[in-house]
């Protein structure tokens, strides 16, 4: 019996050493954009109290095996300071090629993009329940926010529908998730 539960349990944690949780996955993917360093300042003009125009993002050394990748940018800092119970989400993008070096900045907030190089691609919900991009907007107190572009190798296609916010989009990749980097940007608002 006791040989038995040793190989019950043997058996149970290889599986689960297989499955890769998004958390837990190796932060191998280079992340950047022309708009700013890492840990540099998110311009003006991709803020909500600018243009809202989003940024170019850029990635490099995705490992062999991925099929497709997703995207998810958030707030964590409102967390930190007690605005917020979770970080507030600014983008969501999923079914994104892997094909795709990038994305272009300006893209359009429209749910399923259908542009060359990002033919699938879907925006998902952001914090607004709205599909596409939101700039930074935090309160106009000096607070810094941090934003967190965080780009998920994944090992499927998984073609997911079109209506998906973060909590949705990290379950439907759980197990799939090979790598992710994330390119790190700073904003705040004084007045």
């Amino acid at each position: 019996m006791k040989r038995h539960l040793a190989s019950v349990a043997c058996f149970l944690l290889a599986t689960l050493a297989f499955e890769v949780g998004a958390q837990d996955a190796p932060e191998t993917i280079s992340v950047t954009s022309s708009a700013f360093d890492h840990h540099g300042m998110v311009p003006e003009a991709n803020s909500a109290y600018g243009d809202n125009v989003s940024i170019d993002l850029s990635w490099a050394d995705l490992p062999e095996g991925t099929q497709q990748l997703a995207l998810i940018c958030d707030d964590p800092i409102v967390v930190e300071i007690g605005m917020m119970e979770q970080p507030f989400v600014h983008w969501v993008m999923y079914n994104i090629p892997a094909s795709a070096s990038g994305l272009p900045a300006g893209l359009p907030s429209d749910a399923t993009l259908e542009m060359n190089g990002l033919e699938g691609a879907v925006n998902g919900l952001n914090g607004l329940q709205r599909p596409g991009y939101f700039g930074p907007r935090p309160p106009a107190n000096g607070q810094l926010h941090a934003y967190h572009f965080r780009v998920y190798a994944l090992d499927d296609a998984l073609n997911l529908e079109p209506g998906l916010g973060k909590a949705e989009l990290l379950d439907a990749m759980e197990g799939h998730v090979l790598a992710t980097g994330m390119l790190m940007g700073h904003y705040e608002r004084k007045e």
